[in-house]
């Protein structure tokens, strides 16, 4: 957004889904319909402390299960539709949500690649010194690092991030910290 003469730039957390925001399906297997949609505890806590204190919440997120047939997009807009209403419930929202719909090798968008962080920032522009990437896999990790935001890695999995975190709340209250510095 153009304010006067200069530019007002939105620090940003960028979140993966599965495995963040809910519970991950099995491996090999993918979220499919809204009753395999389980938010994760804290969660809806994590995210309405993110929007008090003012950071754009964008998901990035790559869901195969389409390219491979096994959902379509407005099913994918149904469960994303069920988390926006169940975040809600806690009085907490999701700015934007970028998808990678592509097998891997198909895009540019598929993380470990920043296809979906560029067209986040055809929306809001992104300062990215004060800004984040957390997820719960190393192609999110890198992406993050690729995109050139801070990386916060969760589930104990560290992948070389730039923080560990256990779950979405504890890396959020670490964000909280970090600012008060």
């Amino acid at each position: 957004m153009v304010v006067g003469w200069y530019t007002l730039q939105n620090r940003v957390v960028f979140l993966d889904r599965d495995g963040v925001i809910n519970h991950k399906a099995s491996p090999h297997d993918y979220i499919k319909s809204v009753d395999e949609f389980h938010l994760l505890p804290g969660v809806g806590k994590a995210i309405h402390l993110l929007n008090q204190a003012d950071y754009k919440v964008l998901i990035v997120t790559n869901q195969r299960g389409i390219a491979r047939g096994l959902m379509t997009m407005k099913t994918l807009e149904g469960i994303h539709c069920f988390m926006r209403s169940t975040l809600m419930q806690f009085d907490a929202y999701i700015d934007g949500i970028f998808v990678c719909p592509h097998n891997e090798g198909e895009c540019h968008c598929r993380k470990p690649e920043i296809g979906l962080f560029i067209q986040a920032e055809q929306q809001f522009v992104v300062d990215k010194k004060h800004s984040y990437m957390i997820g719960d896999s190393e192609s999110d990790i890198l992406a993050g690092k690729k995109y050139g935001v801070a990386t916060i890695s969760i589930n104990g999995l560290s992948f070389k991030a730039d923080h560990d975190s256990i779950n979405l709340l504890d890396a959020v209250q670490w964000i909280m910290e970090e600012n008060q510095k």
